[in-house]
């Protein structure tokens, strides 16, 4: 089900109404949003809660927008302000959209302080809000696509295409570095997870059980292999079966999803030439 979460609830919240709306115990998000946050949830229920890993895998696409000359302790509008407001100009247009280009491609990105990143068996935000300072170690992720949207200062807006595990409040933050004047995040929209839009999305209020979608769609971008009935019957019951599309040439560990009539069975690993099931959904 793709849900456009709104300001103000957190991603649990969103899912114990869809639980309810649905009348099913099984559901789960993939990819969290900060409760100021807005946009595509993808939430999963059923044994579809399965797939949670392979829907998070793929590149999210924002619109977000930060404030210069702030820096705060989250990063975000809801941590307190750090230091003094910066009292000089704002930097120029062209400033702004050069330092935003140098974030393109791989990267070490330091997660913010008030993060769910575990640290010695606890939450870094836990830490965090007893006044600790965490040393959080870098992680690498990839900015696809990174453009400036508009410009009013102290407010700019871009929108940026990034892996997965990559902190749109780090962004912010580092950006404000490489200006010299700091910022923060002041708002965040998901429109995108891999091919699928927030604009086709419903609203919780629109949450009912004729809005759950099909596996497949939801998985849609993953590669896919028809099977046929005896392969159907191999790959039900955890046996691995030939790749024949590819002869071998697929990419060894790479995803891919098992149909049967149709509908998404298993997601297999591809394995010199053959498809390994490892997750298997249909129940017979």
């Amino acid at each position: 089900m793709l849900v456009d979460k709104p300001a103000g609830v957190t991603s649990h919240d969103v899912v114990l109404q869809v639980r309810r709306k649905v009348g099913i115990r099984a559901a789960g998000h993939t990819g969290t949003l900060d409760p100021f946050a807005t946009g595509l949830l993808v939430v999963l229920i059923g044994r579809a809660t399965r797939l949670a890993r392979f829907v998070e895998a793929q590149a999210k696409t924002y619109l977000a927008t930060a404030r210069l000359g702030v820096r705060t302790a989250t990063d975000d509008l809801t941590g307190r302000v750090v230091g003094l407001p910066d009292s000089g100009g704002m930097p120029p247009e062209a400033s702004v959209r050069e330092a935003l280009a140098g974030f393109l491609g791989a990267q070490l990105q330091q997660p913010p302080q008030y993060s769910a990143k575990r640290v010695a068996g606890e939450r870094s935000y836990q830490k965090a809000r007893r006044g600790e300072t965490v040393d959080l170690a870098d992680v690498s992720v990839t900015i696809h696509r990174i453009e400036l949207v508009a410009y009013e200062p102290p407010a700019l807006s871009f929108r940026a295409t990034v892996s997965a595990g990559t902190y749109l409040r780090a962004i912010a933050r580092d950006l404000g570095d490489r200006l010299g004047i700091g910022a923060h995040l002041t708002s965040l929209r998901r429109e995108a997870i891999g091919s699928l839009r927030v604009d086709d999305a419903v609203s919780l209020h629109e949450v009912t059980p004729s809005v759950v979608l099909p596996v497949a769609r939801v998985l849609r971008d993953m590669p896919r292999v028809d099977l046929d009935d005896a392969a159907r019957r191999d790959v039900i019951h955890g046996r691995a079966v030939v790749d024949s599309r590819t002869a071998g040439k697929r990419g060894s560990g790479e995803a891919v999803a098992l149909l049967g009539d149709g509908e998404i069975i298993a997601i297999g690993r591809a394995d010199d030439g053959w498809l390994r099931p490892t997750v298997v959904l249909d129940p017979h």
